[in-house]
C-alpha cells in the first residue's frame, strides 16, 4: 500500500479565500504555487493574504519570503500577529489588479 499519491495536487480544487496553508503541498512547489495563489487571490479582489508555512527551522518561511520579494506587486509582507499564526504565518498584501 502506497500514498505516494497523497501529495498529488489539483490546484483548481484548492479553495481561493485568502488563506493559502502550504504544509499540504510538497516544498519543492512552494516556489510555484505561491505566485499563482496570489495571483487567483489578486484577480478576484483578495488583497491580503495569509500564507501558513509553520515554524519548524524557518527553511520554509525563508522560502515563502524570498518568493514574495520576487513578486513586484507585493506591496509588503509580514509575520502574522498573535492570533494570525504567529511567525507560522506570513501576511503579504497585494496591489490591485489593474484589470476591468
Amino acid at each position: 500500500m502506497t500514498h505516494d499519491t497523497d501529495h498529488h495536487f489539483d490546484p483548481v480544487e484548492y479553495p481561493i479565500d485568502g488563506v493559502l496553508d502550504l504544509h499540504i503541498f510538497p516544498p519543492s512547489e512552494v516556489h510555484d504555487l505561491v505566485p499563482e495563489y496570489l495571483r487567483a487571490c489578486r484577480e478576484k479582489g483578495i488583497l491580503t493574504v495569509r500564507i501558513i508555512h509553520g515554524k519548524g527551522t524557518g527553511t520554509l518561511r525563508r522560502i515563502v519570503h524570498a518568493t514574495l520579494e520576487s513578486i513586484p506587486w507585493v506591496e509588503r509582507y509580514y509575520l502574522a500577529g498573535p492570533g494570525s499564526g504567529s511567525w507560522g504565518a506570513t501576511i503579504a498584501c497585494l496591489a490591485p489588479s489593474r484589470q476591468k
